[in-house]
């Protein structure tokens, strides 16, 4: 379905990011990866399915850096046709207590970095005539939860920034979406598991059940294969006049 296309996909060496690489690999798209840590193993993985490959290491909290990779995937495969910005920290603390560095590294990965990619990627899709700009917000962009100021501040800046990005470019081939995940077991997630069952001396399991009763009535997580196969569907003839919307995947999260 996409074969021909280029999909650029910030913090995608892993996670919800190379999930959704890896669902767009298997339509056929070129796939431009990013972040930090081990990128061989994934670049392979995703060469295992076919498609073209190409890492660029760009630190998405420096806007020059942004436009560079943006460039060099526009050199290596001709443009940019799909833009999935993921990339993403969070740091957890009360307001009064947040350390000014994190809030500034937060904002700047999480939703500003959203911004520089779209502004760098948009003057193609015009000129084509056809893009899909899919942002990676949270459940966080539609509700909030206590000592997570910066990250549902960004959050909810993804959803706004979708919805202009959406409007503005609305009579043309041009889609912009948010996808909004509840709980997603990633290496990430995984960890805060462990370390709630060390710490109230749990088992795993139960120290999952806890977590997840906490938010999600569904009791279970979302994958990185789900929102990799909801990112084909908005890439796909279907999500031709679906446009700037939230769309949470969240286990009815934001529905109590």
């Amino acid at each position: 379905m996409l074969k021909g296309k280029t999909a650029l996909i910030t913090g995608s060496t892993s996670g919800i990011g190379f999930g959704i690489a890896k669902a767009l690999a298997k339509q056929g798209a070129n796939i431009v990866l990013n972040g930090f840590g081990d990128h061989a193993g994934p670049e392979a993985e995703i060469a295992a399915l076919g498609a073209k490959v190409a890492y660029h290491g760009a630190d998405m909290s420096k806007p020059a850096e942004i436009e560079a990779m943006v460039k060099f995937a526009q050199e290596k495969f001709g443009s940019v046709d799909i833009l999935v910005n993921n990339a993403g920290i969070q740091h957890v603390a009360r307001v009064e207590n947040f350390p000014i560095e994190r809030w500034d590294a937060i904002i700047a990965i999480n939703l500003s970095s959203a911004f520089h990619a779209s502004r760098a990627v948009l003057p193609v899709m015009q000129k084509a005539n056809w893009g899909r700009i899919i942002n990676v917000a949270s459940v966080h962009g539609l509700v909030g939860s206590a000592e997570k100021s910066a990250y549902v501040a960004a959050k909810h800046g993804i959803v706004g920034l979708t919805k202009v990005t959406a409007l503005e470019n609305a009579k043309s081939g041009i889609t912009c979406n948010a996808i909004c995940p509840g709980w997603v077991l990633t290496p990430l997630v995984q960890k805060q598991v462990d370390a709630k069952a060390e710490a109230l001396g749990l088992s795993n399991q139960a120290a999952t059940e806890l977590l997840l009763g906490e938010k999600e009535p569904s009791m279970q997580f979302t994958t990185p294969e789900e929102l990799g196969d909801l990112a084909v569907f908005f890439c796909s003839a279907a999500g031709n006049n679906i446009r700037g919307v939230a769309w949470n995947m969240d286990g009815g999260w934001a529905a109590q």
